[in-house]
């Protein structure tokens, strides 16, 4: 390589480089895949070792990337937070062990632990109590994200035995599958793009403004490194084992090493066996484990010298493309869906995956035809990573994004501000009329037993064009459709009743109100209490609560100034749904007041009933465990995360007899909650 064409490749590295960084760590949304942007960042390294002259200090190769986002404090760390060097070759782990080897001149050992692929996290307590939670930031100073740590369950607020008057300990923020799960099925139910995977969803709950709404995430915190200029260990294995005696919750998940043939079966067996945990880890971490042989090793200005990364590979697979689908949400936003040749990864059949927007579509050079590159590895959702140019067939054509709704033929517009393109036609476009009566009947929204095929059925034949149009069904109507009988109907039509009795926040969600989720609609219901003082409000009367925004109060404003929406309530309150918060006077009994109680698991009734039957008695229903959790309620099949959690807070866990009998008969007197509850 020419020096003018190696500077241009490193100026070009260095922007490509910075741009996936903010992406990765400000934006939550990258574009490059992990295994991608560590080559780059390899190649980089390696032009800038051949060719001195061009080397940098703000070059990505000497700087932690930076997740300071601006939207809080940001306070120095007392000691750097580095980033660990990392390799995808087992070799480069080979030649760490040797270096270490020549460099120190007594034995040691090797600390192997896992990789969690979750945020870091910086956390300082003072007198046994968390004073200060700091993000990685630019690994000279970080953001202050105190109050929603105070959120996440398994995080002590105070320390319990011979702890150090004062204490830093580093680690990692996580957010298991099944609360990753559900966060993208109600992101997908409001019309908000998902989460890639569990560590972006990590982040970015993390960064929420609302320490409420993070306490609803179900984040989980691993902690692995106590600095040693903080506390004096003669190991680090050492410091960790005391740190869990603190209280703090460390993982058990590490193994002292005595040479690279010891790593490499640690290595090898966690390759696999990672596959079972709960949360997403993308790798090993080597760490030498005599704190000595780590001050004589030092660091680089970037990484410790003492430790290193082994990353597993993502599981890939490469498939067909066999054409490309648009489909259109309840929202109107045109999603382009790649529906591929059915590949096994990662133990499932994978058929389709999601494009996203046309950027991504145009960043990818996808056609129909191409081979493309199709990982899950950490992520739970299908992602193409990118195509097999040696395989594409001739004359492939760029697919052409469509300009109108691919449904109704509508124009299609798009956002100032996103790469989305949405179809205006709201009350027209028959895929956002089922989309919205299919959100409505949704469990979290009015529990009416009708699912997709159901709502397609009924809308085809001209029943039902909106919510209200589903109350005025009859019997008769139901029992001529295809494959209906008289008992499938009548079912139907008693869910329909049992809806009218659904609480006005759930209500308010079921309307299906642009980026108004579950959270949302529960803070507008309880703050202004009904419907018609909503109506009233202005757009700075709505930006008063704590966890609404502009872009929320924006939506409600405009959704409830059409004409056609207003119209829709008063049918709905016609057919008797609730737009009012309950009054006080309606509650059963104060048999739970001032309980906060966990739900987990499957009950003789529906869950979200059991959550009324709660609030009823004067208890609050809360999603995640903490220091404040009275109990778990435990059904059948119980999460064993919470399960966990509860073990190491020390929560009760009780089952629903024993709940039950919590709660008073119709004639028989309420005793104190602590006095008829029995250990599950």
């Amino acid at each position: 390589m020419e020096k003018a064409d190696a500077k241009q490749r490193i100026l070009a590295l260095r922007e490509l480089l910075r741009e996936n960084s903010r992406r990765y760590y400000v934006d939550n949304a990258p574009t490059m895949s992990d295994y991608e942007f560590d080559q780059r960042m390899h190649e980089l390294e390696d032009l800038e070792a051949q060719w001195p002259e061009f080397d940098d200090p703000d070059s990505p190769t000497h700087r932690v990337g930076s997740d300071i986002s601006g939207e809080f404090v940001q306070r120095a760390h007392r000691y750097p937070m580095l980033s660990l060097g990392n390799t995808y070759n087992i070799g480069e782990i080979e030649e760490f062990a040797a270096r270490a080897d020549k460099l120190l001149d007594r034995s040691f050992t090797y600390c192997c632990e896992l990789k969690f692929d979750g945020t870091a996290i910086c956390l300082n307590y003072r007198d046994g109590r968390l004073w200060r939670a700091l993000t990685r930031g630019d690994g000279e100073k970080g953001d202050d994200v105190t109050r929603n740590v105070r959120m996440i369950a398994n995080i002590p607020h105070t320390l319990k035995g011979d702890y150090p008057a004062d204490l830093e300990i580093r680690g990692e923020i996580l957010m298991p599958y099944s609360a990753f799960e559900e966060l993208n099925a109600e992101r997908e139910a409001d019309g908000d793009a998902p989460f890639a995977n569990p560590r972006n969803a990590a982040s970015g709950s993390l960064k929420l403004t609302d320490p409420q709404e993070v306490a609803h995430r179900g984040l989980w915190c691993t902690l692995y490194h106590i600095p040693a200029e903080s506390v004096s260990f003669e190991t680090h294995d050492e410091a960790l084992r005391k740190a869990a005696e603190w209280g703090l919750p460390v993982s058990k998940d590490r193994r002292l090493c005595r040479n690279i043939d010891e790593i490499k079966a640690f290595i090898e067996h966690w390759d696999s066996a990672r596959r079972d945990l709960p949360y997403a880890t993308d790798g090993i971490v080597i760490k030498i484990n005599e704190s000595d042989c780590q001050r004589a090793l030092g660091y680089t200005a970037k990484s410790p010298r003492w430790a290193v990364a082994y990353k597993f590979k993502a599981e890939q697979a490469c498939t067909p493309v066999l054409s490309i689908d648009y489909q259109v949400g309840r929202t109107g936003a045109v999603t382009p869906v790649a529906n591929l040749e059915p590949v096994l990864l990662s133990g499932t059949v994978v058929k389709r995956a999601t494009l996203n927007n046309p950027d991504q579509m145009e960043l990818l050079d996808i056609r129909v035809g191409d081979s493309v590159y199709v990982e899950k590895g950490g992520e739970i959702i299908p992602k193409i990573t990118g195509v097999n140019l040696a395989l594409r067939p001739a004359g492939a054509a760029k697919p052409d994004f469509p300009q109108t709704c691919p449904d109704c033929g509508t124009p299609l517009i798009r956002e100032a501000d996103g790469a989305k393109r949405f179809c205006p036609n709201q009350d027209g476009c028959p895929m956002q009329i089922k989309g919205r009566l299919l959100h409505f009947t949704t469990r979290k929204a009015m529990d009416i037993l009708a699912g997709e095929a159901t709502v397609e059925q009924i809308y085809d034949c001209g029943l039902a064009r909106t919510p209200a149009d589903l109350y005025d069904l009859r019997k008769q109507q139901l029992v001529c459709l295809e494959g209906w009988q008289e008992r499938s109907a009548q079912r139907f039509l008693d869910s329909l009743d049992r809806s009218r009795e659904v609480p006005f926040e759930r209500v308010l969600y079921a309307l299906g109100i642009r980026h108004v989720g579950e959270t949302k609609a529960r803070a507008l219901a309880r703050h202004f209490g009904s419907i018609d003082a909503l109506m009233e409000a202005s757009e700075e009367q709505i930006l008063e609560i704590e966890d609404i925004g502009a872009v929320i109060a924006t939506s409600v404003r405009e959704y409830l100034g059409k004409p056609q929406h207003l119209r829709e309530i008063e049918r709905l309150r016609a057919h008797g749904l609730k737009f009012s918060v309950s009054a006080a006077a309606d509650a059963l009994s104060d048999a739970l007041a001032g309980k906060s109680i966990v739900i987990s698991g499957n009950f003789s009734i529906s869950r979200e009933a059991m959550k009324e039957l709660i609030a009823a008695h004067g208890g609050k229903n809360s999603s995640g465990i903490s220091a404040k959790t009275s109990f778990l309620l435990a059904g059948s099949k119980p999460g064993p995360e919470k399960l966990k959690k509860c073990e190491q807070l020390g929560i009760p866990v009780y089952d629903e007899d024993t709940f039950r009998a919590m709660l008073p008969a119709d004639n028989t007197p309420k005793a104190p909650v602590e006095e008829q509850l029995t250990l599950f």
